[in-house]
């Protein structure tokens, strides 16, 4: 196959192209199909009639008339609905200094036939093709159908909130911290925040869940989602060009451009492979003439063009990056985005999974539990100054601690701060109406050399600790829930191959221990920073048998994201830089799908080799009996299109499968 024009056809196939980006793709209406299917099938519909009616007269009617010329026409007429555009590209990829296509091989091969007097078999051999190309650019729209299904969540339209009444305007024009309206049934144009109430969502098409999500006033709500129960508002927090939805769609938009290694072997191999058959074909018809007695030209010329129709590498070239589209559909539509096919094959390999535990093992949200302040310290003025420091930082454990003190009706908002900063890995220090305020981890009072008591160390839960004016004030005992399917998901991992699991966490390392051991991981490791987290995983991938997948969800975890073989990031409630610098995103923040992931590339990979094994060991079969003259032009067909229409349906198969199956 032209691997210039297979890489357009798979460009094509695999990409979102940009201007159906920046509007929703127009619906196939009912009446558009038949006039579609007439145009693609109508000329082929025509040969194949024809066909028959030349070999039903050849063999059955046999009339006077139907001999000579007239049989010639008969044939030619029959052959030009599907030879003609075919010799035409031929002709054109000709001139483009690209001489070994498939164009060429079947124009000459079905010219050469016409040659020797083989009318009815050089028509077949064509009309089998062109069905084959048919087949092939069906299954090729069904698999562009299911990455671009996602465009039909995109939104046309949002209802915003303008001069006292809402208007409608493009996604695009609303800006960030506008109030927008979504009635029940329609579909969230923007990432926000519920401003009212609460309601249910159909997330499926966002994230793969079935089951409707409930989300109530201060919670995030993602572009994509549909509302199901009644009128809400939202806030907007990012612009559309941002939101969720648009992220997914540049995400699938460039999977395609990074290629397997198979793949990539696969366009490097046709460019010798084809050319190759080639020249062996033109031996094949000259060489027997120094060598085998009564050398009949014809004879040999038919088992060239034999070997020519058989040498076509369209299985190979069409069904493996259709087997890799295949499973980055699959993995969309189980709330899982691969950035390339390299990383379907690349997570087959991993065998040690390296995890945050915050917001990836652990739901994220934190509760304060407690509020402890220190002998001779307010507790409010404890709880004020250190919820108006961390209402400078985005990390779940400050929004509990903001939370709260707004439950306790603690007025922060009010105060003078000055140089607010966070110190990575310990927590953040500023100046709260003249205070000098410390609010972090115990490392961060160590830091300062700042005394406590020792039994603050020995605290399970998360706690934070409090120092005002260089002495300590009191603490904040805060508690995460793990997350339901985390157990399952470690238990997946170990089933799917896993030699082993790691938990990292700057949480202290007492919290770090209790929850590996509720999940059962095989390491765990707390109260590292962010490079103590680089340098873990740089000492993993010391060893050379291991291939290591690191999951995490925050702006610290990029770096180590970046770092490994393969990075997974919480795609939901993840940090933007956390999902740009991972390979894989999980849209549902499901540590679960990290397994169903790796199935989703196993099964993939599995159908890309038995693709191989069958076009490669089918077409050395009957090569051999073609050059043996032992099989004709329609085992010749079968070898070509046949071949190429049972690995087209193989790589569709992986569309079909369930992945949600526990093994």
């Amino acid at each position: 196959m032209n691997m210039k024009d297979q890489t357009l056809r798979d460009d094509d196939c695999c990409a979102v192209e940009p201007k159906k980006v920046e509007g929703k793709t127009p619906p196939v209406k009912a009446g558009e199909r038949e006039p579609a299917f007439l145009a693609k099938w109508g000329w082929a519909i025509a040969s194949f009639l024809l066909l028959v009616t030349g070999i039903l007269t050849d063999h059955f009617w046999q009339p006077a008339f139907f001999n000579g010329p007239i049989r010639v026409v008969w044939y030619v007429l029959a052959y030009l609905p599907v030879g003609l555009p075919v010799i035409v590209k031929a002709v054109r990829t000709l001139i483009k200094g690209e001489v070994f296509t498939e164009f060429f091989l079947m124009s000459v091969a079905t010219a050469g036939a016409f040659a020797i007097g083989e009318y009815p078999e050089g028509v077949a051999v064509m009309l089998f093709y062109a069905v084959g190309e048919l087949f092939q650019d069906a299954a090729v729209g069904r698999a562009k159908r299911n990455i671009t299904a996602l465009l039909d969540v995109r939104p046309d339209t949002a209802s915003v909130l303008r001069n006292g009444s809402y208007k409608t305007v493009s996604p695009e024009e609303v800006a960030i911290g506008e109030t927008v309206q979504i009635k029940a049934g329609e579909k969230v144009p923007l990432d926000g925040t519920m401003a009212s109430g609460s309601s249910s969502f159909n997330t499926v098409a966002l994230t793969g869940e079935s089951k409707p999500r409930s989300i109530r006033e201060g919670e995030q709500v993602l572009a994509g989602m549909i509302n199901i129960d009644k009128v809400i508002t939202i806030r907007t927090t990012k612009e559309f060009a941002d939101s969720s939805i648009a992220r997914i769609l540049e995400l699938v938009q460039h999977a395609a451009g990074r290629k397997a290694k198979t793949e990539q072997f696969i366009r490097r191999f046709a460019k010798v492979y084809t050319p190759a058959v080639t020249f062996l074909a033109i031996l094949l018809v000259f060489l027997p003439y120094f060598i085998v007695e009564n050398y009949v030209f014809e004879d040999w010329l038919y088992r060239g063009l034999i070997f020519l129709v058989i040498s076509c590498p369209c299985a190979l070239v069409i069904s493996i990056p259709l087997g890799y589209f295949g499973g980055i559909g699959a993995a969309s539509r189980n709330g899982i985005l691969f950035k390339g096919s390299n990383f379907l094959d690349l997570i087959t390999k991993v065998n040690t999974v390296v995890m945050d535990k915050t917001g990836t093992l652990t739901e994220g949200v934190f509760d304060v539990q407690e509020v402890v302040a220190a002998k001779d310290f307010d507790e409010r003025l404890l709880l004020k100054l250190a919820a108006a420091l961390e209402s400078k930082s985005t990390h779940p454990v400050a929004s509990a601690i903001v939370r709260y003190g707004a439950s306790q009706k603690i007025d922060f908002n009010k105060v003078t701060m000055q140089a607010a900063e966070e110190i990575a890995g310990h927590g953040l220090k500023g100046t709260v109406d003249g205070f000098s305020v410390l609010v972090g981890n115990a490392r961060l009072l160590k830091k300062f050399n700042i005394s406590f008591d020792a039994g603050l160390e020995k605290i399970e839960d998360t706690v934070v600790a409090v120092a005002v004016n260089d002495k300590y004030a009191g603490h904040i005992i805060i508690a995460d829930k793990i997350k339901e399917d985390a157990e399952e998901a470690v238990r997946q991992l170990h089933k799917n191959g896993v030699r082993e699991t790691i938990m990292l966490s700057g949480d202290k390392n007492a919290v770090v221990k209790k929850v590996a051991g509720i999940l059962k991981i095989d390491k765990a490791f707390g109260d590292l920073l962010p490079e103590d987290k680089v340098q873990k995983v740089e000492d993993l991938k010391k060893d050379p048998v291991r291939v290591v997948a690191f999951v995490g969800d925050g702006i610290n975890d990029a770096p180590v994201l970046a770092l490994s073989d393969v990075g997974v990031a919480m795609g939901g409630l993840g940090s933007d830089a956390a999902i740009e610098t991972a390979d894989v995103v999980i849209q549902t923040d499901q540590p679960s799908r990290i397994a169903t992931a790796i199935r989703i590339g196993k099964a993939t990979k599995r159908v890309v080799w038995q693709n191989i094994g069958l076009a490669f060991g089918i077409k050395a079969i009957v090569l051999a009996l073609g050059a043996a003259g032992v099989a004709g032009m329609w085992e010749a067909v079968f070898a070509d299109v046949g071949v190429a229409l049972l690995a087209i349906l193989n790589a569709v198969r992986i569309q079909k499968m369930d992945f949600n199956t526990n093994p």
